[in-house]
């Protein structure tokens, strides 16, 4: 009895996004780690398929196959009741086209177009990757009627419900709650058919009414303005009297406006474009109207920032928004310490250098990789988490040392995470996807991570070089809300 169990170790199964720990015992049959695995997951044995060398097989010596304390392993298979017998062909996973493939490997599921919803739907997969607002969602309970609330509601339903199935969801509850709160969504065409909307104007009301239902985390700052808020601290300058005592302000925002003109080339030009702007206003030492300068920069970095790409003008001569298709280069990871104030910058220097040093060294890990074809061992994996285990206390450290708040981004460093983009020429037209990051437990080479794209009801995999490449410069999908974290 006493030597068997020294044979026991946990290890990491990985299905369907999630981490089961468990125990295994490599002196016991494959079956016995089978059922457990079931326990953990809710994937039957019959239609599972446990991944370590090849598919794990019932008569498999778990002696021989090497397993290590904190090994992850990765299952495949539906949770749920067995299924009767099949009625159609079975087919091979070498043989499914890419959608088949992203189903058979429990990848998200989709959610389902109720007439020009994509605006909807694009928006709410982005606002599903914001940890805090997942968390905040589990935990909402209510019983008030208000349009708000019952938009919450419905979030923390449908966020539940997409976490539980492969299968594409209809957000009807979603939909129609948000029609009531913004009437503007439920508009229509002369022929009676739902109107196309604007993706970022349904991000903005689906946040305002987050914001009044989840409450206050303590103090008298929102959930949202904790998990996302950004504070700008604005100096306003009068240009025609250098001599007159500038004034300054602050403003509270959910996400940074990257303004697009003829010069603009890149996303922080873009930002910094609407961070300085030259207004007009009366001079209290001139006793007239006067030109003045406003510059604003960031004095609180949230965790989750938002970048809302202003691509949309309104057209007097054919009454309607059009679309500014100029390329805008946009990088997946984003230094925000040139946005920030002095005061926030000087305080989060030291950790933004550290946390350039781990991203140079774990893209170097990732090349190591690559140089390898592509493989990664079990040692790789188990070496990464002890890796990033020291990344995390060296930084928690250098913050701790520096008193700088935890609750906001601590290093100025961002990594894009979920995008929404536009393909047409008219906000009132055209077709909005979504895409979120996959999460990765190694280091992957620069432009080869993996996303998912959701293009309604379908899911499928590209890589971060297809991100990138919806920078602008035509009709076909451009980016138009980012959001980092």
């Amino acid at each position: 009895m006493t030597a068997t169990r020294l044979h026991i170790m946990r290890v990491n199964i990985k299905h369907s996004g999630k981490t089961h720990s468990i125990e295994v015992d490599p002196s016991k049959p494959a079956t016995t780690f089978k059922d457990a695995i079931y326990q953990a997951t809710g994937v039957p044995t019959d239609r599972m398929k446990v991944m370590i060398k090849g598919v794990l097989k019932d008569d498999a010596d778990l002696s021989n196959l090497g397993l290590k304390p904190d090994q992850n392993i990765t299952v495949v298979g539906t949770a749920g009741p067995l299924p009767s017998a099949p009625t159609q062909q079975i087919t091979f996973l070498e043989d499914m086209d890419q959608d088949q493939i992203a189903l058979a490997e429990g990848n998200p599921a989709g959610l389902v177009n109720l007439g020009q919803t994509c605006y909807l739907n694009s928006t709410l997969q982005a606002l599903k990757t914001i940890p805090q607002l997942n968390v905040a969602l589990d935990g909402y309970s209510t019983t008030a009627g208000t349009p708000e609330s019952k938009v919450t509601n419905s979030l923390k339903n449908l966020f539940s419900g997409l976490n539980q199935t492969a299968d594409a969801v209809p957000p009807f509850a979603v939909l129609s709650n948000l029609r009531i709160l913004a009437p503007q969504f439920a508009e229509t065409d002369n022929a009676g058919r739902y109107s196309q909307q604007d993706a970022d104007e349904a991000w903005t009301q689906l946040l305002s009414a987050l914001k009044l239902s989840l409450g206050q985390s303590g103090g008298n700052e929102s959930i949202v303005d904790k998990m996302m808020g950004l504070e700008l601290t604005s100096k306003i300058q009068c240009a025609e009297a250098p001599d007159e005592p500038p004034t300054t302000s602050k403003e509270r925002q959910l996400k940074l406006q990257c303004n697009i003109s003829i010069n603009t080339n890149f996303l922080s030009s873009g930002i910094l474009d609407s961070l300085n702007q030259q207004i007009e206003k009366t001079s209290p030492t001139l006793g007239r109207m006067a030109q003045y300068t406003s510059e604003s920069r960031l004095s609180r970095l949230p965790q989750n920032l938002v970048v809302h790409m202003v691509r949309f003008y309104w057209r007097r001569d054919i009454q309607k928004k059009a679309k500014i298709m100029r390329k805008v280069k946009f990088p997946l990871q984003f230094d925000t310490i040139d946005l920030a104030t002095e005061e926030v910058r000087s305080q989060i220097q030291p950790v933004n250098s550290a946390v350039k040093e781990i991203l140079k060294e774990r893209d170097d890990r990732a090349k190591i990789i690559k140089r390898n074809a592509g493989k990664a061992t079990s040692d790789d994996a188990t070496k990464e988490v002890d890796i990033r285990r020291e990344e995390r206390q060296k930084v928690e450290a250098l913050v701790k040392e520096k008193g700088i708040d935890s609750e906001t981004n601590v290093s100025g460093m961002y990594e894009l995470y979920a995008m929404v983009t536009h393909k047409g020429a008219s906000a009132d037209s055209g077709h909005y996807i979504g895409w979120t990051r996959k999460e990765n437990e190694l280091p992957v080479a620069s432009g080869q991570e993996e996303w998912y794209k959701f293009d309604d009801d379908k899911v499928s995999i590209v890589t971060a070089d297809k991100i990138l490449s919806m920078d602008g410069g035509g009709e076909n999908s451009v980016a138009y809300i980012l959001l980092y974290r």
